[in-house]
């Protein structure tokens, strides 16, 4: 079933690069369909009281080099397939597409699928390869202002993290014999390499997933690419392809290297709390609308990296790694509709005015009541509003962090409070004051707009109110890791 969901947008796209250009966004949306009922299907199959993986196919494939077919899910796993199948239709219907941008989206959908369900290695990177390719594709031919210097960074950047990456795992496999992640894991309980080997098979596999969150400093690519991208890119780099990082850190390294990471816990707590702190500072200072969000999605996905290595920084109780590493899970799902509903607003913004700076509008609540409501909906929700999904996320994150590390925590709550401050900077010169000459023919929000307004927000509060139903999917993942540094 597994191997069905990853070929289906690939057969979608082979059919949609041969129909007619006008009926291309609508036959990926189809095909998007049948991969939402085939999702479904494998949350229906999954047992979420069971340890380990599952609904597992192996096959051999290359055995001279260890390579072999092999998928499966836990409850991390399915949490991102299902965020995947969220994202993408979402970003269909979010702007209009030709037949080539749609060909290159089904791509990259089949790509993350593959990724987000490889236990393999070399099949693992040959799906996280292949889907930066479609995303650099849709930059540099599809993108806005500045889209070749913006693709370049972002080829470069990811490029050279996948090199060190390779190579140390590579040096992995000379070593032990294999590239299957658990059997990798199994090892890793005990060490998975000695003296100096061990760290630079560590240094090249943090190189490579730190540029993919973006850790700070290797996060500048990010503002650029998300600034350019067309608005459904930008959804799907900043609901789904920013979370392969924190995926990995997740499957890769914390299992891999769980004592070199706690060696190391102070420093990359440090580099945690700085992603936050400033993120959250750039985006106050920046004034285009696109590269504040792009700024405070860096911001959000520095709570996640800081929950996974506070519960590797000391020993701690369980309950509070659970709480940390639920909220890490959470967080990388409600980050994801919440981040790319966002950038969502800002392309209705910008489609409207044909600018995107915050000093271009004003006084919008006069003329567009509806776009601002929900849009207010989507900022509060990244903002941690209780009753909304961002909150669930992040206090359980804070809550778990505060009682392993409570001092760098401490200083992760000042980019709450700037976040805050930006927001209220965003709805103050959007919403408030004199409506702007600019803004007097502003349409509302239209009957196609709602059709994805409404189903995202709708989650947003179902997620906010009544959260166990996303805790049930990954519960048993969540206590399988948290026993790793008990």
């Amino acid at each position: 079933m597994i191997t069905v969901l990853i070929l289906m947008p690939l057969v979608g796209a082979f059919f949609v690069s041969a129909a007619q250009p006008n009926y291309a966004r609508r036959m990926a949306l189809e095909f998007n369909a049948i991969t939402a009922i085939l999702v479904f299907m494998l949350w229906k199959n999954f047992d979420s009281t069971a340890a380990g993986l599952q609904l597992v196919e192996r096959h051999a494939w290359i055995p001279a080099i260890g390579a072999e077919y092999l998928v499966g899910i836990d409850g991390l796993s399915l949490l991102l397939v299902i965020l995947t199948s969220l994202i993408f239709p979402f970003a269909f219907l979010a702007q209009r597409m030709g037949r080539g941008s749609c060909v290159l989206m089904l791509i990259m959908q089949s790509a993350l699928y593959g990724t987000f369900t490889a236990q393999n290695f070399i099949l693992w990177f040959l799906f996280y390869e292949m889907s930066l390719i479609p995303a650099f594709l849709l930059i540099k031919i599809w993108g806005g202002e500045n889209r070749d210097r913006a693709a370049t960074k972002f080829f470069v950047y990811t490029f050279l993290g996948s090199v060190a990456m390779l190579l140390s795992f590579l040096g992995i496999y000379f070593a032990k014999g294999t590239f299957d992640f658990a059997t990798l894991a199994d090892l890793g309980k005990h060490g998975l390499l000695t003296g100096n080997m061990a760290w630079f098979a560590f240094a090249g596999i943090f190189l490579g997933l730190a540029v993919k969150v973006p850790l700070f400093p290797f996060h500048t690519w990010l503002p650029d690419a998300y600034e350019t991208a067309p608005t459904g890119v930008a959804m799907v780099l900043t609901g789904v392809l920013s979370k392969m990082g924190v995926y990995g850190f997740v499957r890769l390294l914390l299992p891999l290297f769980p004592h070199e990471i706690q060696v190391l816990a102070p420093w990359l707590l440090g580099l945690a709390v700085c992603t936050i702190v400033f993120a959250s500072l750039a985006a106050w200072a920046q004034s285009d609308l696109k590269r504040m969000v792009a700024y405070l999605s860096i911001n959000h996905l520095g709570y996640c990296m800081l929950g996974l290595f506070a519960v590797t920084a000391r020993s701690s109780s369980l309950i509070d790694m659970h709480a940390a590493l639920s909220g890490v899970f959470m967080q990388i799902f409600n980050h994801g509709i919440t981040a790319a509903a966002l950038f969502y607003y800002v392309g209705l913004l910008e489609q409207r005015r044909g600018l995107r700076g915050i000093d271009d509008f004003g006084g919008l609540m006069q003329r567009t009541p509806l776009l601002c409501g929900w849009m207010s909906v989507a900022m509060f929700s990244s903002l941690g509003l209780p009753g909304l999904n961002g909150f669930i996320g992040e206090f359980l994150i804070f809550k778990g962090s505060f009682a392993v590390a409570a001092s760098f925590t401490a200083v992760a709550v000042i980019g709450l409070l700037v976040t805050a401050i930006v927001f209220m900077r965003m709805m103050q010169a959007l919403f408030s004051g004199p409506l702007a000459k600019s803004c007097n023919a502003f349409p509302d929000l239209g009957r196609n707009e709602k059709w994805v307004v409404v189903p995202v927000t709708l989650i947003m509060f179902a997620i906010g109110i009544a959260p166990q139903f996303m805790f049930n999917i990954f519960n048993t993942t969540v206590i399988q890791m948290a026993r790793l540094f008990a």
